[in-house]
């Protein structure tokens, strides 16, 4: 039933990706659809590797909870202590736990509004060449007054991340993209996940699209804190059970970070990176942007895990309602 299912939406909404199921690292169904290139008719492979968006936030929580972990930071530490004078319109009271569970209240750089349709309304502040790495970041995170007091309410914020991607980088004295290879990708056996430029994306790399257009012009050369890492699948298979075998962090943190700390709506909670569906016990990383949708699913209990990544704004979505249904 399962491959019959998922076979149908494929054809049905045109989906181009890669849907995985596994449980224990034992998998039950692995299929790619569609083009990696359209222009040069490259399909989808299963180590195809995909943007993933704001999925990423979960790899950039797991970098700075280790950083926590081992004393260079504290989860009240202010982002003031570290930012100095940069950035004065955040908050002195802004903490590096506010920032993780999107309760610091500050200014964003990067709304993810109106993503629907053909052209997308929106484009970065600067052009994507000027994004390559954490510190170019710093002058398009200037200028956007609070929204309101930290820790009053969960607003969920791209900048935030960002910003943490800056103090883990400060503190650590290693450059943002490093510190997450280092600390998470490599203890979690993530061996084809990494923050690819998008003006040399390399091997078995899908490209992304807005209709029929790339998204070339819609993200960062190299993405950051909030979004940008490219992944496979089978690294994200990979990953949770590393995650839950505390490879990555101690357990008792993962747990705190798994913690609901916020309600975004009926349906969802938020730890610190991590989605939390209500009525499940599922924890769950997704991401959305120009040509990116994405999301996967983890039950720990039972091992369970289900990954749907395309490479367009949508094909995701009716994919993982659908795998949600029969799986959950």
């Amino acid at each position: 039933m399962l491959a019959e299912e998922v076979d149908r939406i494929a054809v049905e909404t045109g989906f181009a990706g890669v849907v995985s199921v596994d449980r224990r690292g034992t998998v039950q169904f692995a299929k790619a659809y569609g083009l990696a290139h359209r222009g040069y008719q490259v399909a989808n492979t299963l180590d195809t590797r995909f943007a993933i968006a704001s999925g990423t936030k979960g790899l950039t929580a797991l970098t700075v909870m280790s950083l926590v972990d081992e004393g260079a930071l504290e989860l009240g530490t202010t982002a003031r202590s570290v930012l100095g004078a940069d950035l004065p319109l955040i908050d002195d009271a802004v903490t590096v736990e506010h920032l993780l569970g999107h309760r610091s209240g500050i200014g964003e750089f990067y709304e993810e509004e109106d993503l629907d349709g053909d052209e997308l309304p929106y484009l970065l502040p600067v052009g994507p060449h000027e994004l390559v790495n954490t510190e170019d970041y710093v002058r398009i995170l200037d200028g956007h007054p609070q929204k309101s007091p930290p820790d009053t309410e969960f607003s969920y914020c791209n900048g935030g991340y960002v910003v943490l991607a800056l103090i883990a980088e400060r503190v650590s004295g290693t450059p943002f993209h490093d510190l997450v290879r280092e600390r998470v990708c490599l203890p979690a056996g993530m061996t084809s996940t990494d923050f690819l430029r998008t003006d040399e994306p390399g091997p078995r790399t899908a490209v992304g699209y807005i209709g029929e257009r790339t998204n070339i012009f819609h993200l960062p050369i190299r993405g950051n804190g909030d979004g940008g890492v490219y992944s496979t699948a089978a690294d994200f298979t990979a990953f949770w059970s590393a995650l839950y075998k505390g490879a990555i962090v101690p357990p008792d943190r993962v747990g705190s970070m798994t913690r609901p700390r916020s309600e975004y709506d009926e349906k969802l909670h938020y730890g610190l990176g991590f989605w939390l569906p209500v009525g499940t016990k599922n924890v769950m990383l997704e991401g959305y942007d120009a040509g990116v949708s994405f999301r996967s699913t983890h039950e720990p209990e039972s091992g369970l895990t289900y990954t749907v990544i395309a490479n367009d704004s949508e094909g995701a979505w009716p994919m993982t309602r659908r795998l949600s249904e029969i799986l959950d």
